[in-house]
């Protein structure tokens, strides 16, 4: 064994207890208290319009067949696994990795007047765009005063 090898394994091991460190001790985030943990993937943002939840899911590098999406009891599970895109290249010692890799579950509690049979989903460029739409009994309408 070389000692690239022996250091790269052992920053990785430093990095692996860093990151289980400030998981227990600051799991918001040592920077911002609204901040995911560094494992969180992907990351999400979620909005509405009077017709449809949208949620954004920032997952670059996902093979969109490997995405599994699901919802029950109001609950929007997006899943899968994200891939390792370095190179298995022996003479490379890793010290520091940042960026995310393998399974993945992140849960969107959806509100109750969501409609779960009437949902699209797309994935471009990174971006998995879910669109959740309104039941009709709850959107505004105009009511017309005679």
């Amino acid at each position: 064994m070389n000692g690239l090898n022996l250091y790269g394994d052992i920053f990785a091991e430093l990095n692996r207890l860093q990151q289980d460190f400030e998981q227990a001790f600051c799991p918001g985030g040592a920077n911002n208290i609204r901040a995911m943990p560094r494992s969180t993937f992907p990351v999400i943002n979620v909005g509405s319009t009077p017709e449809a939840i949208e949620v954004l899911a920032l997952a670059p590098g996902v093979d969109p067949a490997a995405l599994q999406l699901t919802v029950d009891k109001g609950l929007l599970v997006i899943a899968g696994e994200r891939k390792e895109s370095r190179p298995a290249d022996d003479k490379v010692a890793v010290y520091a990795t940042e960026r995310y890799k393998g399974a993945f579950r992140r849960v969107i509690s959806l509100p109750e007047d969501a409609d779960p049979g009437n949902i699209n989903a797309s994935y471009r460029d990174g971006l998995l765009r879910v669109t959740v739409a309104r039941r009709e009994s709850s959107k505004p309408r105009q009511i017309q005063v005679h």
